[in-house]
C-alpha cells in the first residue's frame, strides 16, 4: 500500500494555501466576489473552501485512491480505514469571509489508528507548521517547543465556541468566563488548527474547546504533541479524536492545572 511523506503533505498544504491567498480580500465589502452559503445560522462556507478542498481531494485520490478521507465539506469518503486523511481546506472561514487574515489549511494523515503526519499552513504569514510522529515538530523547518509556563495565573489561553452557540447548553461561555478570571487572558481567534500550533510554538500557553471536529484538530493536535505539549480530551484521556470530541492542549504543568479545573465542572463520564 503506497503511503505519503511529510514533504508531500507540506506541498499539498502550500498549494491549497495559494488558492486561499489568491482569492483573499482584505476589504470584502468593496468588491467582494466570494460566493457564500450558510450551513447554519452563523456557520458559513465559501466557494474558496470548496475549491481548496476539491484540489486536495483530487490530488489525494490520484495518488492514494484506496485511502479514506475525512474532509470538512465532503464528509467521510469511503476507503481503507487503516489509511485516513483529515482535511480542513480553510480553517477560519468566518475570518476569511470578513477579510481577517487569520486562517489556514490543515492536513493530517493517520496510519493504522496512529497519526503519522500533520501540517498546518498559514498562507498569509507563510508559516508552515509540521510534525512527524516520533520525530518532532517544526515551523518552517525549525524545531518548536511549547512555553515553559508553570503558573496558570500568568498564562494566555485560547478557545473556541460551537456554531450552535445560541442554542447549545454546552456552549463554553461558562468556562470562558471563569478561566478569563483565573489567567492572564483568553483569546478566541477563530481557527482551531492555528490555536493548536500556537500552543506548540509557545505563543499560547494552552488551548481548549468543548466541541470540535477531527479535521479541525488532527494535524494541530499532532504538531502540539510532538512539540512537547500534553494533548488530551477535556477528561485528560489521550484519545482526542473519538466522538464526542473535546480537546485540551498545554505544556505539562499548565495542562495538569487545567485538567483539574475541568474535573470540577464537567459531568462524569
Amino acid at each position: 500500500m503506497p503511503t505519503p511523506t511529510l514533504d508531500e503533505l507540506e506541498e499539498l498544504a502550500r498549494q491549497a494555501g495559494a488558492i486561499l491567498r489568491a482569492s483573499y480580500e482584505p476589504l470584502p465589502g468593496t468588491v467582494s466576489h466570494l460566493q457564500i452559503a450558510y450551513k447554519g445560522p452563523i456557520d458559513l462556507v465559501t466557494d474558496v473552501d470548496r475549491r481548496s478542498e476539491n484540489f486536495l481531494l483530487r490530488q489525494i485520490r490520484d495518488s492514494y485512491p484506496s485511502h479514506r478521507i475525512i474532509a470538512e465539506e465532503s464528509g467521510a469518503l469511503k476507503g481503507d480505514a487503516d489509511y485516513v486523511w483529515y482535511i480542513d481546506p480553510l480553517d477560519g472561514t468566518v475570518n476569511y469571509a470578513h477579510g481577517i487574515p487569520f486562517f489556514c489549511v490543515s492536513i493530517a494523515y493517520e496510519e493504522k489508528g496512529e497519526l503519522a503526519f500533520g501540517v498546518v499552513y498559514d498562507p498569509m504569514r507563510e508559516e508552515c507548521f509540521s510534525a512527524e510522529s516520533g520525530k518532532g515538530s517544526w515551523l518552517n523547518g525549525q524545531p518548536i517547543r511549547p512555553s515553559s509556563a508553570t503558573d496558570l495565573e500568568h498564562c494566555l489561553l485560547a478557545t473556541g465556541f460551537p456554531y450552535n452557540i445560541r442554542t447549545n447548553p454546552n456552549n463554553n461561555l461558562d468556562h470562558y468566563a471563569r478561566l478569563s478570571l483565573l489567567t492572564q487572558g483568553v483569546r478566541r481567534l477563530g481557527s482551531a488548527a492555528l490555536d493548536c500550533c500556537y500552543v506548540a510554538c509557545g505563543r499560547f500557553d494552552g488551548y481548549w474547546e468543548n466541541e470540535v471536529m477531527p479535521y479541525d484538530v488532527a494535524a494541530g493536535g499532532l504538531i502540539a504533541r510532538q512539540a512537547g505539549a500534553i494533548v488530551t480530551n477535556l477528561y485528560g484521556e489521550a484519545d482526542f479524536l473519538t466522538p464526542p470530541l473535546t480537546i485540551l492542549i498545554a505544556p505539562p504543568a499548565i495542562h495538569a492545572q487545567l485538567r483539574d479545573y475541568f474535573r470540577q465542572w464537567l459531568p462524569p463520564r
